[in-house]
């Protein structure tokens, strides 16, 4: 009782000591007669940085959706790698992408600030360019660790290495200047606000011809072509996974307005746009995959719920509440429907980073041009609001360009790496599990977990 009398008192301490604080320094703001847009910019540049450090968090979230979905034989693996992803993005883009995807250059990409040199007082929509720095770099990082799902059980450490560093300093950046930087698809009206196409779009496409060029891991498809079932090892972890990005995604989607703007109506639209879309997603993914299968899944559920967030995020800033649940719905019936099609064609995808990353970013792009309002920043008016098909159209030849792009470039680099070092571990290491092979740890330390699929 004594510590509980104590505990208040001091949290009543605390209360009176803050609130006066911030007394004494609206009146010392007031008496130094400080600039409004001084203040403006600095409440911008912490709102940027907070939203930068929850983009940062989703790391976490990929990191543990992924180890939850593969077998535990290879949980330090994918960690590893979700781990160096951040590390090598950060190198990639402070050296040469953000000057790539930025920096003064043409319509193709970005020709200065190698390294940031000389940006040290410049701002970006009115943010210090290092917190806007930050901010992008994280949003480079989830872009790479995407192809660390599709790519998983059975891709060699040292070559997702190097795979890691070129798509963030070269692929990544250059399709972000398009979009972004002031490129191409900018002037022509192109709107992705926080990266259905720039982020999954482009880190869903270079899973899909990463794991075409891997090929399937040993025994998840019969002679006959039929899938066999690699059940997940830990579902609780990717549950904790996906709450983290739903969390996270609160600083990715509402983070980029970038300050904030017009009294706090924009992020309040991005963010409930945003819980809306993942909220059916997960609720359509469920209902698609009980309908057919009979039982509700969790993990096609969680899965839905991420759909729903990769397609919510190039139009949460320009739709109406409505339609983000709309988006989101649709969203978690693709997802179900790209893992039943990436297994017809015998393409495997261990975390279902294709269908929830690859085709969920496409489907948002071109919601777009369907439900987007030209009274909240796009072009034209979505298709639903009189019927242009003009915007639509915009939308669709940014994802195609985007598409192909990362399939002709991703393959490149893909090819490259299996020719020279090699890209698949042997098929012994592969049984044993890249735990061993490639790390010499274990992620459960005293528990037997060698198993031959």
């Amino acid at each position: 009782m004594v510590l509980r009398k104590n505990n208040k008192t001091w949290l009543k301490f605390v209360l009176v000591f803050t609130a006066l604080m911030l007394c004494s320094n609206i009146a010392f703001a007031a008496s130094e007669s400080i600039d409004i847009e001084t203040l403006k910019q600095g409440l911008d540049t912490v709102w940027v940085l907070i939203a930068a450090f929850l983009v940062f968090f989703m790391q976490a979230g990929f990191g543990m959706v992924e180890a939850g979905f593969i077998r535990a034989k290879n949980t330090c693996n994918i960690l590893t790698k979700n781990f160096l992803d951040f590390c090598m993005a950060s190198l990639a883009f402070f050296l040469v992408g953000y000057a790539l995807m930025f920096g003064d250059g043409n319509a193709f990409c970005g020709t200065s600030g190698w390294a940031l040199a000389g940006l040290s007082d410049k701002t970006i929509s009115g943010i210090p360019v290092f917190a806007f720095w930050l901010f992008q770099a994280a949003f480079c990082g989830a872009a790479a660790t995407i192809v660390a799902g599709g790519m998983a059980e059975r891709m060699k450490f040292v070559g997702y290495l190097i795979y890691s560093f070129l798509i963030s300093a070269l692929i990544y950046p250059i399709i972000g200047h398009w979009i972004w930087g002031g490129g191409w698809l900018s002037d022509m009206g192109f709107f992705d606000f926080a990266g259905s196409t720039v982020v999954h779009t482009t880190g869903g496409i270079a899973a899909l011809i990463g794991t075409i060029i891997l090929r399937p891991r040993e025994g998840k498809y019969a002679p006959d072509g039929k899938p066999n079932a690699i059940p997940a090892h830990n579902i609780p972890l990717a549950s904790l996974g996906v709450f983290i990005l739903w969390f996270g995604w609160f600083g990715f989607n509402p983070g980029s307005t970038l300050g904030v703007n017009n009294g706090g109506f924009d992020i309040g639209r991005v963010a409930i746009n945003t819980n809306l879309a993942a909220a059916l997603g997960g609720i359509f993914a469920m209902l698609t995959v009980w309908k057919k299968y009979g039982k509700p899944d969790l993990s096609m559920a969680m899965n839905g719920a991420l759909a729903g967030l990769v397609a919510i995020t190039a139009p949460c800033a320009a739709v109406e509440p409505w339609a983000a649940i709309v988006i989101g719905a649709i969203a978690g019936i693709v997802v179900v429907l790209g893992v039943e099609f990436l297994d017809k064609m015998q393409i495997d995808d261990p975390v279902g980073a294709v269908p929830v990353h690859g085709m969920c970013g496409i489907w948002g792009t071109i919601a777009v041009g369907i439900f987007g309002k030209k009274a909240l920043g796009l072009a034209n008016d979505g298709f639903i609001y009189g019927g242009n098909p003009m915007q639509i159209g915009i939308q669709i030849v940014g994802s195609v360009a985007t598409i192909a792009f990362v399939l002709v470039s991703m393959g490149i680099v893909f090819k490259l790496i299996d020719i020279t070092i090699g890209l698949r571990v042997s098929r012994d290491e592969e049984l044993r599990g890249l735990d061993i092979g490639e790390h010499g740890m274990e992620a459960y330390g005293g528990f037997q977990i060698f198993s031959t699929s």
